[in-house]
């Protein structure tokens, strides 16, 4: 039975801390919770190694890079955003609530 690595047990935990401290800032999930949290995750496990292969070890917590880390997680939840703006909008027509 293989053995789950730390790396990926305190990315999770950067992850869903850095996307609940978005929530609190911004105040707004909607739908886009789940793929912030999941960019946040991947954001702050690319970050951990990529912080590793350029040797940035600023703030550790055994072999995990929590600084690296958690720049990855805040550029996975600022690309999540971005693209909630730039896409198209949900624009229902002539309507009570829509344009017109």
């Amino acid at each position: 039975m293989p053995l789950v690595g730390p790396s990926i047990v305190l990315a999770v935990l950067v992850g869903v801390f850095w996307t609940a401290f978005a929530v609190l800032v911004t105040g707004v999930a909607g739908a886009r919770l789940p793929f912030v949290a999941i960019l946040a995750v991947l954001g702050a496990w690319a970050g951990d190694a990529l912080g590793g292969r350029l040797g940035i070890d600023v703030l550790r917590i055994g072999d995990f890079r929590l600084v690296a880390a958690s720049a990855g997680a805040w550029l996975g939840i600022a690309f999540v955003v971005l693209v909630s703006i730039l896409g198209p909008s949900r624009d229902r027509g002539p309507g009570p609530t829509g344009g017109g």
